[in-house]
């Protein structure tokens, strides 16, 4: 790298220089769906962040090992240690096995990523598949004196742990904090204190989704998972570990006390946290019921949504603004984004018209550098935009033969779009109305061209401009140029 790579570390509070444990090997974990429902606006703005930060590391020549994880068990409802797992509920409601309801959303999570060009991760480990992991990590936090069993479910011991350490480091919250907000135990709970987390849940009879242990037959608590699948795949220390601001605590905190517990020592250098998506002030999500799914989103199909909007709209809206900033949704965003990511394109469409000069009139080779800035100081995608934007402004002055460009300018402009735009930001040119494959409409728009071309070469200016005004009207964009005459669909 030729300039320092800054990102926020949520541990500390601030911006710090990214330096490896091992470069040019990466290590990011980043907390995964849980498979119970359609993903939603909230889910795709850590899929996109963390994907940019997967993409421009690799672009910086790191080998990144990217883990994102399943949850397909343990997640009980209210992320709480109390009622239904939220998968095995979706199961029963819908007559179901767990595992049909988690293939099912997971296969869609899938095919929503896909179409956000959300790129895969190196590894997707499930829940499911790592009991026996699991296991034998809530046996080294016993051995270690961290946690109790009670009922047959092992909770772990977070008023023990907080003596010898810190419990509330990365949330700055603190035991005080903690028995002032949550509840009084009553004499029934196998708890020693309410905010005690369970590592380890005995199964009720009518619980499906089950395995054997040495305290009951059970299932894993949800934080214990992400714990023991990063550290199975990235090692006992690793670089970087991400997920939405809604993951700090209790999720993200609980997993740095299972770590220290487990193995003396924390486990991630760098934690990485994406603030929330909301919508009329209030984070957008499942367990509110005012959440948008990304398939309505691309359908329109909402009481909420005035249009639809194409995935790459969506993109584009979420890396308009900085991770670490909270975005409210709304119609009028949406369009704004999808109207900006037009004239982008635009831009970079236009490139290719442009007649080089012998001579250049503008200094274009600052703009990468700029973007590098940007991308170097806690991926400020929104910067990055806003240099690109310079970028269409100087083409189409180009264009329009107000300022000139050399060879080489248009090269250097090129590259520095296709970096940042495409590789960088995951941008890229969608299907529009008009370039579907169906030949037949772009002959039949064609022809009816030609045919104003015909009438205005026989002077019958009627024809010419009713066809002209015809296609105005149903949506296309009609211009005439020194090259002959351009069309588009609005």
């Amino acid at each position: 790298m030729t300039q320092p790579f800054f990102i926020y570390n949520t541990l500390d509070r601030k911006k710090e220089e990214f330096k490896p444990l091992n470069p040019p090997y990466v290590g990011m974990y980043v907390c995964g769906p849980t498979v119970y429902g359609d993903a939603h606006l909230g889910h795709a703005r850590p899929a996109i962040t963390f994907d940019v930060l997967f993409r421009y590391l690799k672009h910086q020549g790191y080998k990144v090992r990217y883990v994102r994880n399943i949850t397909d068990v343990g997640h009980l409802e209210n992320d709480a240690d109390e009622g239904e797992d939220k998968i095995a509920k979706k199961a029963r409601l819908e007559s179901l096995e767990p595992m049909e309801v988690v293939q099912y959303y997971l296969n869609r999570y899938h095919k929503a990523m896909e179409a956000l060009n959300v790129l895969p991760p190196s590894i997707e480990p499930h829940a499911s598949g790592h009991i026996i992991e699991q296991i034998e990590y809530i046996k080294k936090i016993l051995a270690a004196g961290y946690a109790y069993v009670s009922n047959g479910s092992v909770y772990f011991d977070v008023v023990k742990y907080n003596k010898d350490h810190h419990y509330g480091k990365l949330s700055g919250r603190n035991i005080d904090d903690l028995l002032n907000t949550t509840r009084e135990l009553d004499g029934q709970s196998e708890k020693h204190n309410s905010f005690d987390f369970a590592l380890w849940k005995k199964a009720s009879p009518e619980h499906i989704m089950r395995w054997p242990s040495p305290w009951s037959d059970g299932f894993p608590g949800w934080h214990l998972e992400c714990s023991t699948m990063s550290t199975k795949y990235l090692g006992e220390e690793f670089d970087i570990h991400g997920g939405g601001m809604d993951l700090l605590f209790p999720h993200h905190e609980c997993e740095i006390a299972q770590s220290v517990a487990a193995q003396g020592h924390e486990t991630v250098h760098y934690w990485m946290h994406n603030n929330m998506i909301t919508i009329n002030g209030q984070k957008m999500g499942k367990s509110l019921g005012n959440f948008i799914t990304l398939d309505e989103f691309f359908t329109g199909n909402h009481k909420l949504l005035q249009q639809a909007y194409s995935p790459m709209t969506i993109r584009f809206f979420i890396l308009q603004a900085h991770y670490r900033s909270t975005v409210d949704f709304s119609n009028e965003a949406l369009q704004a984004s999808e109207k900006a990511l037009q004239r982008m394109l635009e831009g970079w469409n236009n490139l290719a018209k442009i007649t080089p000069s012998d001579t250049s009139t503008v200094d274009v080779k600052a703009i990468r550098e700029h973007c590098y800035e940007a991308m170097n100081d806690d991926l400020s995608t929104p910067i990055v935009i806003s240099h690109l934007f310079e970028t269409v402004k100087i083409i189409n002055t180009a264009l329009a033969g107000e300022t000139k460009l050399t060879a080489d300018d248009i090269a250097h402009l090129k590259e520095t779009f296709s970096t940042f735009l495409f590789d960088i930001m995951g941008i890229r040119e969608e299907a529009k109305a008009s370039d579907e494959g169906n030949e037949a409409y772009h002959k039949a728009v064609d022809l009816l061209l030609d045919v104003r071309k015909e009438a205005k070469a026989r002077k019958d200016w009627t024809t010419s401009d009713y066809i002209r005004d015809k296609l105005t009207e149903i949506g296309f964009e009609i211009k005439d140029t020194k090259e002959g005459v351009e069309w588009k669909l609005k």
